[in-house]
Protein backbone atom coordinates (compact mmCIF):
# COMPACT_ATOMS: atom_id res chain seq x y z
CA UNK A 1 0.00 0.00 0.00
CA UNK A 2 1.07 3.53 -1.01
CA UNK A 3 1.20 6.09 2.17
CA UNK A 4 -0.06 8.94 0.48
CA UNK A 5 0.45 12.53 2.90
CA UNK A 6 -1.71 14.80 4.25
CA UNK A 7 -0.45 18.75 4.93
CA UNK A 8 -1.87 21.05 7.55
CA UNK A 9 -3.00 24.55 6.36
CA UNK A 10 0.69 25.92 7.07
CA UNK A 11 2.56 23.55 5.14
CA UNK A 12 -0.28 24.02 2.06
CA UNK A 13 0.12 27.55 2.56
CA UNK A 14 3.99 27.40 2.63
CA UNK A 15 3.95 24.79 -0.92
CA UNK A 16 1.58 27.09 -2.58
CA UNK A 17 3.57 30.56 -1.62
CA UNK A 18 0.63 31.66 0.08
CA UNK A 19 -0.22 32.90 3.43
CA UNK A 20 -2.73 30.56 5.97
CA UNK A 21 -5.25 32.71 5.70
CA UNK A 22 -5.58 31.77 1.79
CA UNK A 23 -5.31 28.56 1.75
CA UNK A 24 -8.46 28.24 4.63
CA UNK A 25 -10.57 30.86 2.18
CA UNK A 26 -10.50 28.10 -0.58
CA UNK A 27 -11.04 25.54 1.58
CA UNK A 28 -14.01 27.43 3.12
CA UNK A 29 -15.29 28.74 -0.48
CA UNK A 30 -14.96 24.73 -1.61
CA UNK A 31 -11.91 25.13 -4.18
CA UNK A 32 -9.57 22.90 -2.02
CA UNK A 33 -10.72 19.84 -0.38
CA UNK A 34 -9.75 19.46 3.29
CA UNK A 35 -11.06 17.11 6.13
CA UNK A 36 -9.83 16.97 10.22
CA UNK A 37 -7.10 14.74 10.73
CA UNK A 38 -7.00 12.38 14.09
CA UNK A 39 -6.06 15.48 15.60
CA UNK A 40 -8.70 17.42 14.59
CA UNK A 41 -6.78 19.55 12.72
CA UNK A 42 -7.88 20.82 9.28
CA UNK A 43 -5.79 18.77 6.40
CA UNK A 44 -5.27 18.26 2.61
CA UNK A 45 -4.85 15.39 0.79
CA UNK A 46 -1.05 15.04 -0.64
CA UNK A 47 -2.51 14.51 -4.08
CA UNK A 48 -5.64 16.79 -3.85
CA UNK A 49 -3.12 19.36 -3.35
CA UNK A 50 -0.58 18.11 -5.58
CA UNK A 51 -3.71 18.76 -8.51
CA UNK A 52 -4.95 21.80 -6.88
CA UNK A 53 -1.27 23.43 -7.35
CA UNK A 54 -0.83 22.29 -11.09
CA UNK A 55 -4.24 24.23 -11.60
CA UNK A 56 -3.62 27.22 -10.19
CA UNK A 57 0.36 27.55 -11.82
CA UNK A 58 1.05 30.19 -13.61
CA UNK A 59 4.52 30.42 -15.42
CA UNK A 60 5.36 34.17 -16.69
CA UNK A 61 4.94 34.38 -20.76
CA UNK A 62 8.05 33.51 -22.44
CA UNK A 63 9.19 36.50 -24.77
CA UNK A 64 10.85 34.83 -26.91
CA UNK A 65 8.04 33.43 -29.19
CA UNK A 66 10.77 30.48 -29.97
CA UNK A 67 9.30 27.15 -29.94
CA UNK A 68 12.26 24.36 -28.78
CA UNK A 69 12.39 20.98 -27.89
CA UNK A 70 13.04 21.86 -24.11
CA UNK A 71 9.97 21.73 -21.93
CA UNK A 72 11.36 22.97 -18.92
CA UNK A 73 11.42 26.86 -18.97
CA UNK A 74 11.83 29.64 -16.48
CA UNK A 75 10.79 32.38 -17.17
CA UNK A 76 12.25 35.31 -14.78
CA UNK A 77 14.16 38.75 -13.44
CA UNK A 78 18.18 38.53 -13.34
CA UNK A 79 18.94 39.40 -9.83
CA UNK A 80 22.63 39.51 -10.01
CA UNK A 81 25.88 38.69 -12.31
CA UNK A 82 28.86 38.14 -11.16
CA UNK A 83 31.47 37.75 -14.11
CA UNK A 84 35.42 37.29 -13.92
CA UNK A 85 37.02 37.24 -17.58
CA UNK A 86 36.05 34.02 -18.84
CA UNK A 87 33.03 32.86 -17.02
CA UNK A 88 30.15 34.56 -14.64
CA UNK A 89 27.23 33.19 -12.78
CA UNK A 90 23.73 34.50 -13.25
CA UNK A 91 21.39 34.06 -11.00
CA UNK A 92 17.47 34.68 -11.90
CA UNK A 93 14.62 35.12 -9.50
CA UNK A 94 11.89 32.99 -10.79
CA UNK A 95 8.67 33.09 -9.30
CA UNK A 96 9.74 31.70 -5.77
CA UNK A 97 12.28 29.67 -7.64
CA UNK A 98 16.11 30.68 -7.51
CA UNK A 99 17.71 29.21 -10.88
CA UNK A 100 21.46 29.90 -11.42
CA UNK A 101 23.69 29.56 -14.41
CA UNK A 102 27.01 29.37 -15.48
CA UNK A 103 28.02 30.72 -18.56
CA UNK A 104 30.84 32.37 -20.66
CA UNK A 105 31.34 36.11 -19.95
CA UNK A 106 30.70 36.65 -23.41
CA UNK A 107 27.59 35.41 -23.26
CA UNK A 108 26.64 37.69 -20.51
CA UNK A 109 27.77 40.62 -22.61
CA UNK A 110 25.90 39.25 -26.00
CA UNK A 111 22.70 39.09 -24.12
CA UNK A 112 22.83 42.25 -22.32
CA UNK A 113 22.36 40.42 -18.78
CA UNK A 114 22.09 42.22 -15.71
CA UNK A 115 20.20 42.90 -12.83
CA UNK A 116 16.65 43.73 -13.83
CA UNK A 117 16.46 42.57 -17.41
CA UNK A 118 13.82 39.81 -18.30
CA UNK A 119 15.56 35.86 -19.32
CA UNK A 120 14.40 32.71 -19.77
CA UNK A 121 15.90 29.54 -18.71
CA UNK A 122 15.81 26.57 -20.70
CA UNK A 123 16.50 23.29 -18.91
CA UNK A 124 16.83 20.17 -20.96
CA UNK A 125 18.89 17.54 -19.23
CA UNK A 126 18.77 13.92 -18.55
CA UNK A 127 20.07 14.50 -15.41
CA UNK A 128 17.55 15.18 -13.31
CA UNK A 129 17.80 14.28 -9.07
CA UNK A 130 14.44 13.88 -7.34
CA UNK A 131 14.68 13.76 -3.81
CA UNK A 132 12.03 13.02 -1.14
CA UNK A 133 12.07 14.32 2.64
CA UNK A 134 13.46 11.74 5.33
CA UNK A 135 13.87 9.35 2.14
CA UNK A 136 11.58 7.19 3.43
CA UNK A 137 7.97 6.23 1.81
Amino acid sequence: MCFVPQYRVSEAAELLGVSDDTVRRWVDAQQLPAESDGSGRLVVEGSVLAEFARARARAARDPSGIERSARNRFVGLVTEVTSDTVMSQVELQCGSQRVVSLLSTEAVTDLGLRPGVLAVAVVKSTAVVIETPGGGR
